[in-house]
């Protein structure tokens, strides 16, 4: 639409309040849209000092500083009470690291998955002769099950009752995975449960002990049993090739770690969250090949729609090459601008229609009249003096109105049409009144 088309509008009193209407609506529309930019600080529910969990925060806390954004680290007893933390409406924490099968969708509707991050491998030491290969052998005996409020804890108790273990029939004790590896050695409890990754230093210690490893032989009926856990493969030789120790592969039981985050999270921090995921946890392990992690394939909560986007087609575009902030603030007006500029183009294309129409209505209205009194001059044979003297009113009324017409100089020609017609009739009636006289 051309400037002066435009400007040709304006000059009409109907537009202006049109046009403020439309303005004032996208406006409201941004308002609402836009999210406020964010708040630069995330809280971190993780675990104690020496767990895997705050070894990973730590490490997404250096990334994130890297971009300006500072990870505010929480400690915590574990897996259950970062759940617990997000899960509280009063609470501060922004994300934590949950172990799968902790909590459910429906007890947590604000809580959404950004990534699974990596196996939790759970690992079973025990002493004395026997091979133990069932959990059902554990039945009698003296165990370490993990600390309250942890995913260990939660997870073992779970798994013994399936095989019919509880308190009534067995020892069942609490206890840090130090203690547990203090007193199995002494020989003071029969086995422990303990859960984390090869490397970490305590299950390091552990399989470079004379303790022995027990090979889960139900694996694949457990985790029918519990979805939220997975069966991986401890290889052969994985502690010391040379010695050829394990001697044989070990089928272990793992739950995943998930990054957890409440629905309220920015969408930019999300980006950057899940950049340092990929950078803590795509390196290849024991269980998991290079760039197995992070991933979706979780279902303990909905899956973040950022998450969804990152993992489809990348970070955006903006975020490669500008901080974070500065990022979001363009792209947001960016997403805003483009439907509004359809919008307003609609509207530019829509609003000259109608005046369009409003012309031909009122052109329209003026050929109604002037045909009626055409087609009086044409067919009254013998008009009386009252009947031209009010044909003589009627067609200088018409030209009167005509000649008071404001209209956008593109439809002159319309209005030149309706006055020469004017005049040509004007002529006729004329004619008739010299036919009059002469007769």
């Amino acid at each position: 639409m051309s400037l002066t088309a435009i400007a040709a509008l304006l000059r009409h009193r109907w537009c202006i309040p049109i046009l403020c209407v439309i303005v004032a609506a996208l406006i409201l529309i941004g308002w609402f849209r836009l999210q406020p930019l964010p708040n630069k600080t995330i809280v971190m529910s993780v675990g104690n000092d020496d767990g895997i969990y705050s070894a990973y925060a730590s490490r997404y806390a250096e990334i994130l500083a890297r971009q300006g954004i500072t990870l505010e680290l929480r400690k915590s007893s574990g897996s259950v009470e970062n759940y617990q933390r997000l899960k509280d409406p009063a609470s501060d924490i922004d994300l934590g690291l949950v172990q799968s099968g902790i909590g459910e969708a429906r007890d947590a509707p604000d809580l959404e998955v950004l990534a699974a991050v990596s196996y939790e491998p759970i690992w079973l030491f025990y002493n004395g002769p026997a091979t133990i290969d069932q959990i059902a052998q554990l039945s009698g005996k003296r165990l370490a099950v993990g600390l309250p409020g942890s995913g260990l804890r939660n997870l073992t108790i779970n798994l013994l009752a399936a095989h019919g273990i509880n308190a009534s029939n067995t020892t069942l004790t609490d206890m840090t995975a130090q203690q547990a590896e203090t007193q199995l050695r002494s020989g003071t409890i029969d086995a422990g449960f303990f859960i984390g990754i090869p490397k970490t230093p305590l299950v390091a210690k552990l399989l470079d002990s004379e303790l022995k490893l027990m090979n889960f032989s139900q694996a694949d009926a457990i985790v029918r049993n519990f979805p939220s856990l997975s069966k991986i493969v401890f290889p052969r030789g994985a502690i010391d090739l040379r010695s050829d120790r394990p001697s044989q592969d070990v089928t272990l039981l793992s739950a995943t770690a998930m990054l957890v985050a409440r629905n309220r999270l920015h969408p930019s921090l999300i980006y950057a969250l899940l950049d340092s995921a990929v950078e803590v946890h795509a390196e290849p392990g024991f269980f998991a090949v290079r760039n197995e992690f992070p991933n979706l394939h979780t279902d303990d909560f909905p899956v973040s729609e950022e998450a969804r986007r990152y993992f489809r087609s990348g970070r955006p575009f903006l975020q490669n090459y500008l901080p974070f902030w500065l990022a979001n603030f363009i792209e947001q007006r960016f997403v805003l601008l483009v439907p509004l500029l359809a919008l307003l183009f609609a509207l530019l294309q829509t609003v000259p229609r109608l005046l369009a129409y409003r012309v031909r209505t009122r052109l329209s209205h003026w050929y109604c009249e002037l045909n009626a009194l055409e087609d009086a001059l044409r067919t009254t044979t013998a008009p009386t003096a009252a009947q031209r003297h009010h044909w003589h009113d009627q067609l200088a009324q018409l030209d009167a109105a005509v000649h008071q017409i404001d209209l956008p100089s593109r439809y002159f020609n319309q209005l030149y049409a309706l006055k020469l017609s004017i005049q040509i009739v004007r002529n006729l009636q004329h004619q008739r009144d010299e036919t009059v006289r002469d007769g």
